[in-house]
């Protein structure tokens, strides 16, 4: 039996934790909330979500929907959790963010084997001589600037930054449902989605307000770098007229049914909780000033007197260049037994972060080595052992894994890459 220390009680942390516990190991879990609390956190409960409620596709046909399948498969907390507090949210899985906290929080906090301790880290140093055999450092995009500053210090060059945004989230019962309509893409009876049809004319003139709306600016030692997979809306409306009607505005598969016909473009609102209460502004991550999106959002049909629970916001994101600073088991190779999970080490996205706490749990208990880069968390590790002249976060995709090596219809290379991943993942499974 060894102990381990971590830091941070994110997705990564909880689920490295949870996986290290499992296994017989004590944990000592170190989280600076309530103490002191990120720009964009607000709760005193673990593993809370600050940007989406969703955790994206769960097609199994998708590069993330294959991690979910892997993440099942591996025993992952998250995955359990994330699936007891699930609402509908079509073909994606979504979750009521209040409910998946508290329940990530109680399943830790119950954990004989894990001790929470409120306390911020600011320099890893704080923690040579506690009795951890190892250091997990799953601090997150947000963690401390001491903390970031530290760990700068140790890979031999800055962090990187660039910034995430969060999108708004509506009170529903201030939505106008005589122009809004419920419906999910293709399958208008269904209720998942609340949509926000646009006429050309109106949707063109809500691009023009986005484009001129006044934006928070950046501090000056800041360096602006947006993450293509989480662009705010107004960058995107910067880059072509057209951006957003083939982007998180698109109408296809949708109908108004006021006019029995599709709309030129949509807003999409998805489900915060199970009791509908308030919906999350779809691919609406913004850096507008709050009143300017309350100006610019009211332009919205459907939305001209929506009350917001939360405005949309910024906030910088750290990670390392993992292809020079981590191992590929993720050790910092300037401090051998300190280990990054999570976003700081380099991924992107909620399940993308998780899986990297849950591999790296697995490991350091000594029940799994490195999967195939054929698979999807294969993949995405592989992916931050692969050297880049401009080393950027990545979401899980096929286009982390190996070609085909083999001609097929475009419209067929996703379930051929996808039932090779299953096929080697099972095989992996079947051998560790």
């Amino acid at each position: 039996m060894k102990t381990y220390g971590i830091i941070g009680a994110g997705l990564a942390g909880c689920e490295a934790a949870w996986q290290l516990a499992q296994a017989g190991h004590d944990v000592v879990l170190y989280e600076m909330k309530p103490h002191r609390f990120s720009l964009a956190h607000h709760s005193e409960d673990l593993a809370e979500l600050v940007c989406s409620n969703s955790f994206r596709s769960a097609e199994p046909e998708t590069g993330i929907g294959l991690l979910k399948l892997e993440m099942s498969e591996l025993g992952s907390l998250v995955m359990d959790v994330a699936k007891g507090t699930e609402v509908p949210a079509g073909k994606a899985l979504a979750v009521d963010r209040e409910r998946f906290a508290r329940e990530m929080t109680r399943r830790v906090l119950e954990h004989p084997r894990i001790t929470l301790v409120r306390r911020e880290i600011q320099s890893l140093d704080e923690l040579d001589g506690q009795g951890h055999d190892a250091l997990i450092v799953a601090a997150g995009p947000l963690a401390s600037d001491a903390l970031s500053a530290d760990l700068a210090r140790i890979v031999g060059r800055d962090s990187l930054a660039f910034y995430d945004a969060i999108a708004p989230i509506v009170l529903t019962e201030s939505v106008d449902t005589d122009t809004a309509f419920w419906a999910s893409r293709y399958a208008p009876e269904d209720k998942d989605y609340l949509n926000c049809p646009m006429t050309e004319e109106q949707y063109l003139a809500f691009v023009r307000a986005l484009i001129d709306g006044e934006k928070v600016a950046p501090r000056e030692f800041e360096k602006e770098m947006h993450f293509e997979g989480c662009l705010p809306i107004e960058v995107m409306a910067e880059r072509g007229e057209m951006t957003l009607a083939f982007g998180p505005l698109k109408p296809v598969g949708l109908t108004d049914p006021r006019t029995g016909r599709q709309p030129f473009a949509v807003v999409q609102l998805r489900a915060e909780n199970l009791e509908k209460t308030a919906m999350n502004m779809v691919g609406f991550q913004t850096k507008l000033k709050y009143g300017e999106q309350k100006r610019i959002f009211a332009m919205i049909p459907g939305l001209e007197h929506a009350e917001f629970l939360r405005l949309g916001s910024i906030h910088r994101n750290t990670y390392v260049l993992a292809p020079e600073a981590l191992t590929p088991t993720l050790e910092l190779k300037n401090r051998p037994r300190t280990y990054l999970a999570g976003q700081i080490s380099g991924v992107e996205g909620y399940l993308e972060s998780a899986a990297t706490g849950l591999w790296l749990g697995l490991h350091l208990a000594g029940n799994t080595d490195l999967p195939p880069q054929e698979t999807a968390l294969g993949a995405l590790l592989s992916h931050l052992r692969t050297p880049a002249k401009h080393f950027q976060p990545s979401n899980v995709h096929f286009g982390l894994m190996p070609a085909l090596n083999r001609k097929a219809p475009k419209k067929k290379r996703k379930e051929l890459y996808a039932q090779r991943a299953r096929e080697v993942w099972k095989a992996w499974l079947e051998k560790d």
